[in-house]
């Protein structure tokens, strides 16, 4: 019996033994590295054990640390593979099989990063052709942490298949696909973004710190979980710092409110959550979306249909004061009305959504779906498009409610969990979609976002290039006199392209104004792409936006220049019409101005009603669909401004 007892203790310490060796989990089968670069490989082991990484001809011998922490340096190598790596200490082993040696991109930002490959337009034929496609991704998993994290939660390398690419970041899959075709090597994709997200969650505690603009907030921000969990105040504050009233009325007191009362609530829209409008961010809890619909009188006398799309929340449904629905609708409710339910005139549609949450991924308050198709009122002869910015909504704090634990509830703490565990695995350059979240905050912009890059290139000690897209259309407002917040994070983002090794792909002409997330995303990656074609690969044949350089003003007019614009503009109008420009004089009121192309690359613009202009502005909205200016090679001039008067956003600041 002692012999038996001795061999089993024998047999239970093996398998623990034989678990001490590990990777980042970074490190798998169907990797991609990068070429042409130094490339460490990291893990742990026993402490003070030798680890030996053999790969394609190199084998590299390092000792572990007190902790049991190695890393390995692998010289640089050339494109090629399938390759097997090999590590491995004492009796432990590892190996890797089917590596290529190609171009990494980091793919980060919020939900139009995230955004899948079979959301977007062009899935199906891409699934066609997704296992001829030289592109693997590594998915992130999202993760949130207060101290920085040294390894992921979890992770693999994923090949491009029929099967698998529908779940590829669908901007990060176009992009790599381009260089792929274009430079004939594996491109990898390393994916870690989460929607809704603001620019600050991406940054270092240490980055923070040190910065002017925001070392004073870094203090007040909470350091452990608890503190993290009461943040309850601040996020109402949020909502009272926006002067945004609160609901102290039953909903069916509300339902019986005029349509000219909900004016001062604030605005959002459908689809969307409201995570994703910056209402009330992690905010869980029961709320109020209302929408006020003009009829002529004859429609009082017709029967419709309303579609409110889907939606995680039980809703309750009125129309000028009367319930429509007896129980609570179910998602994707159609209601079926009769003759008399609407009048001629302002009607109000209110929406009650109860958040039972029986959804365990509740997402929050709001609508979904996919555009007019699925939330509209229908009548026989006519449709009338729910799917925009002409919402009002209102949280009901009288009813239960909590925060969850999210993101924007903190700073860094995306950074800590989803990016530091990422250094220093070796990178071609990373390519970033985000800004949404910021808009309201769009001037500060102008400071974080190049802290957020410099951050990142101090992590890693590569001044790597940096490649974003720029805001897309979103909104209906077309007057640049109210002020527009998106135009604002737009400039923003073309001022951080004084930052060297940097490059924006415009998409003002692809995206949906009433849609956050419009769908086609294959111009977003291959505009990405001729960036990097052009200006980290050197290659011929890619061209890029015109971005505005000056204006000068004289005799009436302004005469305005471009970069990227050497081979012509053109204005995409049957008629040759340039539209999208306004001017405006001392008085700083701006008109709608008329423009032509001269010398080819240049606009003239004037404005009988500004017969001395001192300030010229383009798509200067959050939609700007009048924007029909581009050059030769059809890429959409960017939005711009040549005054620099203070915005909506000036003066808001992260808290």
């Amino acid at each position: 019996m002692k012999f038996l007892f001795i061999f089993l203790s024998v047999y239970l310490i093996v398998p623990a033994t034989q678990a001490q060796l590990t990777t980042s989990k970074l490190f798998g089968d169907h990797m991609v590295l990068q070429r042409n670069h130094d490339l460490p490989v990291w893990g742990q082991s026993t402490k003070k054990a030798k680890v030996i990484v053999s790969f394609n001809n190199q084998l590299v011998t390092v000792k572990a640390d007190e902790q049991g922490n190695w890393k390995a340096v692998l010289h640089p190598m050339q494109e090629g593979g399938p390759y097997e790596m090999k590590i491995s200490s004492g009796k432990e082993s590892i190996t890797y099989s089917d590596i290529m040696l190609g171009e990494v991109w980091l793919c980060s930002g919020q939900s139009n990063m995230e955004f899948q490959l079979k959301n977007a337009y062009g899935y199906k034929a891409e699934q066609k052709i997704a296992a001829k496609v030289a592109v693997r991704q590594f998915h992130v998993p999202n993760k949130i942490s207060l101290t920085p994290e040294k390894e992921l939660s979890g992770g693999q390398w994923t090949l491009a298949t029929a099967s698998t690419v529908g779940d590829f970041t669908a901007v990060g899959y176009f992009y790599a696909k381009q260089l792929a075709q274009n430079l004939h090597v594996t491109v990898g994709i390393i994916n870690s973004s989460w929607g809704g997200t603001e620019a600050e969650d991406w940054i270092s505690r240490e980055a923070m710190s040190g910065s002017p603009e925001l070392n004073a907030i870094v203090s007040t921000l909470p350091q452990n979980n608890e503190q993290l969990s009461q943040r309850t105040d601040k996020l109402l504050k949020s909502w009272a710092y926006n002067k945004k009233p609160v609901v102290n009325y039953t909903s069916e007191e509300l339902a019986a409110k005029p349509a000219y009362f909900f004016e001062n609530w604030q605005h959002g829209n459908a689809p969307g959550s409201w995570e994703w409008m910056g209402k009330l961010y992690s905010y869980r809890g029961q709320g109020f979306m209302q929408r006020t619909i003009s009829l002529d009188s004859s429609y009082s006398a017709i029967e419709s249909t309303v579609s409110l799309g889907t939606t995680d929340a039980e809703l309750a449904v009125y129309i000028n004061g009367k319930l429509i629905n007896k129980s609570a609708a179910a998602p994707g409710a159609q209601f079926s009305l009769p003759a008399g339910t609407w009048k001629g005139g302002m009607n109000s549609l209110l929406i009650n959504l109860q958040s039972a949450q029986k959804n365990p991924s509740w997402f929050g308050l709001g609508l979904n779906g996919a555009g007019a198709a699925d939330l509209n009122i229908r009548f026989a002869d006519t449709s009338i498009n729910l799917a925009d910015g002409n919402w009002h909504v209102m949280p009901d704090l009288s009813k239960p409610y909590h925060f969850d634990v999210l993101p924007n509830n903190n700073a860094f703490m995306l950074y800590n969990g989803m990016v530091n565990p990422l250094i220093p695995f070796a990178i071609a350059g990373v390519i970033w979609y985000q800004g949404e979240s910021n808009a309201d905050r769009a001037y500060q912009y102008r400071t974080v976002f190049p802290m957020l890059i410099t951050d990142w290139r101090n992590k890693w000690k590569q001044p790597f290039p940096f490649l974003f897209v720029q805001l897309s259309s979103f909104g209906t407002s077309q007057n640049s006199n109210l002020g527009s917040n998106w135009a604002e994070l737009r400039e923003a983002q073309n001022m951080t392209l004084q930052l060297p090794n940097t490059g924006i792909a415009v998409t003002t002409d692809i995206g949906d104004a009433f849609n956050i997330h419009p769908k086609d995303k294959a111009d977003v990656g291959y505009r990405l792409a001729a960036s990097a074609l052009t200006n980290v690969y050197h290659l011929t044949g890619f061209f890029e936006s015109p971005l505005f350089t000056s204006a000068d003003f004289t005799n009436g007019y302004a005469m305005v220049n471009f970069k990227n614009a050497e081979g012509g503009l053109i204005a995409k109008d049957i008629y040759g019409y340039v539209k999208g420009f306004e001017l405006a004089g001392a008085d700083r009121k701006f008109y709608y101005a008329q423009a032509i192309i001269t010398d080819k690359n240049k606009i003239k613009v004037w404005c009988s009603a500004v017969p001395n202009p001192v300030a010229v502005r383009y798509g200067w909205t959050n939609s700007p669909i009048d924007a029909n200016l581009f050059n030769i090679q059809g890429l959409p001039v960017s939005p711009f401004r040549s005054d620099t008067w203070n915005g909506v956003t000036f003066g808001h600041k992260f808290e």
